[in-house]
């Protein structure tokens, strides 16, 4: 009753009585700390001590210096709706303000009586009575807000070029790397073991030509690639990462290109391969670009040099039924003015039999060829460990030369000059190593994935053609033939190697020495 019966007494009197109370963090980083919850149990007790109702406890996570502070201007306008003089019982200066900007706007309400400032750690009241040199701690308070924030900026700043001039990247990492602390609370990247590889396997895939992005996509779905939040990876996104240097070593810092020191996922040779693959799909003079047509890009008329495109037809028939055909729109070759038109399955079973010639059906030939393989897999393993594990040992090496330098500088033996000058360049040859051990890494997972598509054809191109889908039809056109042209309703083309040996072999021993 006592406290009630002050609260009718303080209001006869026309004074403040409501109170709105501000709590405000800057960043995401702190609502989930102590902050919040600190400020919040202060300010209320501090209200209890004075005897305000608290009308509203408003609740920002924004900055005080960036934007138009939204939540803040809601709380100024629930204010001015009240009857009466309303109190803002903030924490500190700077969890109202950090700027002279907002101190206008502040000073007419509260010498229009609307609000009543009170900042807790200051130990201050500013009202409409307040006296000059109330104002003028005001003024100090947020002159001191403003050139801390400055300060800090500037702080952020000089660490991010800091981190830059190192090769560190500074901002969320890209997908396929993670954003940790170290043991020492150092913010760095590492890896993401998760998705990683999958990566790897979307860049290499890709660079093969045989995929667009769209149905990279969908490769992307099947294997369980998606963002760091869960969701599938968008077409779009995909045509970022592609394009996105960081995977290879470097990194783009506002519009120019340097190398950062964090490990790539491929080498630059594959990344530069999908760069040309991007490049040619988004040129494609071809219709239906999005659909899966077999002969997609690959076929170019032998008239007139052009691409082969594809096209769908419906045809129907007296019975009152409709099929539909794709065809191949090419260039007649007895008028290379007028366009021809190929049914799409006669040109695929032109392909078949083509096929069908380089299928090894003699038993032995098979016993030698999967021998062969067998012999150029343990030739390329011990040459890969042996390289691979020389590059190894020598980025240890350098490591430890980089820690004994750590140790002169401390000493004093070695000069700061000379001490950067040497880490500079041992840091970049530890980069070099970095880089020639993924590409062995890409080098040997084309071995496995071309090895692979060789016995697929040896043991049986006709039949693994058939039983394939539209995308695997495709890769293997790509794997076993080169220069397919279209003269007329005929299929041209030459076999790459080593199916070039593979076309009517009937001498085991000739098979062999090829």
């Amino acid at each position: 009753m006592r406290g009630r019966k002050q609260k009718f007494e303080v209001q006869e009197t026309g004074a403040v009585s409501k109170a709105i109370i501000l709590v405000r963090v800057s960043s995401k980083d702190q609502e989930d700390g102590h902050s919040l919850d600190a400020q919040r149990d202060r300010l209320i007790r501090y209200c209890d001590k004075k005897n305000f109702d608290i009308l509203e406890i408003f609740t920002i996570t924004e900055s005080s210096t960036r934007g138009d502070r939204k939540k803040f201007m809601e709380m100024l306008d629930f204010a001015k709706r009240q009857k009466g003089t309303v109190a803002i019982v903030a924490d500190a200066v700077d969890r109202v303000q950090r700027s002279f900007k907002d101190s206008v706007y502040l000073d007419e309400l509260v010498r229009k009586d609307k609000i009543e400032l009170h900042f807790y750690r200051e130990n201050m009241i500013i009202g409409r009575e307040a006296s000059a040199s109330d104002h003028m701690r005001w003024d100090f308070c947020v002159l001191g807000a403003k050139s801390y924030v400055m300060q800090l900026s500037e702080n952020v700043k000089r660490s991010i070029d800091y981190k830059i001039k190192k090769g560190e990247w500074y901002g969320p990492a890209p997908l396929g790397y993670l954003n940790q602390r170290d043991e020492r609370g150092n913010s760095v990247i590492v890896v993401d073991q998760l998705r990683a590889p999958l990566l790897k396997r979307m860049f290499t895939e890709y660079a093969s030509g045989a995929y667009t992005l769209g149905q990279m996509q969908q490769r992307c779905k099947e294997w369980g690639l998606r963002s760091k939040a869960g969701v599938e990876l968008h077409k779009s996104t995909l045509y970022r990462i592609v394009q996105n240097p960081f995977y290879y070593g470097d990194m783009l810092i506002k519009g120019e290109i340097m190398q950062h020191c964090h490990e790539p996922l491929v080498s630059r040779n594959v990344w530069e391969d999908c760069q040309a693959v991007l490049r040619g799909w988004e040129k494609k003079p071809f219709l239906y670009g999005g659909k899966d047509f077999l002969f997609r890009g690959l076929l170019t008329c032998a008239v007139t040099g052009r691409v082969v495109s594809s096209d769908t037809k419906k045809k129907s028939y007296k019975n009152g039924t409709t099929a539909e055909f794709t065809y191949l729109v090419t260039w007649n070759p007895e008028n290379p003015s007028k366009k021809f038109w190929v049914r799409e399955d006669k040109v695929a079973a032109q392909v078949e039999a083509a096929l069908e010639r380089i299928t090894i059906k003699d038993h032995e030939m098979m016993t030698a060829a999967i021998a062969a393989v067998k012999e150029a897999n343990k030739v390329k393993q011990e040459s890969h460990n042996r390289e691979v594990g020389l590059l190894k040992k020598e980025h240890s090496e350098i490591q430890a030369k980089l820690d004994r330098l750590v140790d002169l500088l401390a000493e004093g033996v070695l000069p700061p000059e000379d001490y950067r000058t040497k880490r500079e360049q041992l840091k970049k040859r530890q980069h070099d190593l970095v880089n020639l051990i993924h590409a062995y890494d890409d080098a040997d997972n084309m071995f496995g994935s071309t090895m692979e598509k060789l016995m697929k054809v040896a043991m049986g191109a006709h039949k693994a053609f058939l039983s394939s889908s539209v995308e695997e039809k495709r890769e293997l056109l790509n794997f076993v033939f080169s220069n397919l042209t279209l003269k007329g309703e005929t299929l041209c083309y030459s076999y790459n190697f080593p199916f070039n040996n593979f076309e009517n072999l009937d001498d085991c021993s000739k098979w062999r020495r090829k």
